[in-house]
């Protein structure tokens, strides 16, 4: 990062998921990137643990939020967007093919009549290659699919914030057998990113080390090109598919996979409430993919 820029990475065990607050120095405008709001699957309660440390550095640092940025429809964790933005303010944003994803979950889970899948929950959709600005800070967002029909990229001054397209280069790279995903696509959106300067910072959204070492997140295009373990220098479109191909038949779905996929195609916000003023989430049966 140049003196432009400060980053404060919030890591959720939980979930292995990393949030980030991006501000820039001299306007004190920021974005936060990828909030989990916390969810206990045994009892259906949420809780705004992890949102509230983030919360509690804003508020620290004396920063306006301009942006809460999706880099996708997480399917491991609830987004706490929704609950930042009622208390910190900024628009929640998203790739503009977000409205694929939520057309295809919208029959799986039976939305109700009034859910349109065309992206108006988020505050904005971004095109490939849209830039904007976090104060006087431009950033440039990146529509790198595979993993999902909608995942985004935002490059930040020199430092670009992958979502699950990449991990630390021990880790490797997402899988793409979610509805929708393509792992030829993914290829070719992870080479997208590898073409980016050797000293770019990758700064991944989770992390899943062995045992040697503790969590990490960030990293640079140099070290994954030089040493990640899916795609490294050397490794071509054919053997990549092969590879994931193969790896994704062995994972089970994510354990939130289910509430958390119709939360965050509301950006964030719980589904409306029934007669009886209870909001419910949905178990579609025997419809997602299981691997044996």
């Amino acid at each position: 990062m140049t003196l432009q820029t400060t980053t404060e990475a919030f890591f959720d065990a939980a979930t292995w998921t990393v949030t980030y607050v991006v501000w820039d120095r001299a306007s004190r405008h920021a974005a936060v990137i990828d909030p989990v709001l916390d969810y206990d699957f045994k009892s259906g309660h949420t809780r705004t643990d992890s949102a509230d440390k983030v919360l509690a550095y804003v508020r620290e640092h004396k920063l306006q939020v301009d942006w809460l940025l999706e880099t996708h429809a997480h399917a491991d964790h609830l987004s706490g967007a929704h609950y930042l933005k009622e208390r910190l303010g900024g628009r929640i944003a998203i790739g503009e093919h977000i409205r694929e994803v939520q057309a295809t979950f919208s029959r799986i889970f039976n939305f109700e009549r009034s859910f349109l899948p065309d992206g108006r929950q988020f505050d904005h959709l971004f095109r490939d290659g849209e830039t904007f600005m976090i104060g006087g800070l431009q950033a440039t967002a990146l529509w790198v699919p595979g993993h999902t029909p909608a995942d985004m990229a935002y490059r930040v001054d020199g430092a670009v914030f992958v979502g699950d397209t990449l991990f630390m280069p021990d880790v490797g790279t997402a899988r793409a057998d979610f509805p929708g995903g393509d792992a030829h696509q993914l290829y070719r959106s992870i080479q997208r990113i590898l073409q980016l300067p050797p000293d770019t910072v990758v700064c991944v959204c989770h992390d899943y080390p062995p045992e040697s070492r503790e969590p990490q997140w960030q990293t640079t295009v140099a070290a994954q090109r030089a040493s990640n373990i899916h795609v490294r220098d050397g490794i071509g479109e054919e053997e990549f598919v092969a590879m994931r191909t193969a790896r994704d038949a062995t994972l089970d779905m994510p354990a939130l996979i289910l509430p958390s996929i119709q939360v965050n195609v509301r950006a964030g916000e719980m589904p409306p409430p029934e007669a009886n003023g209870i909001a419910y989430l949905r178990i579609p049966l025997n419809t997602l993919p299981v691997h044996r």
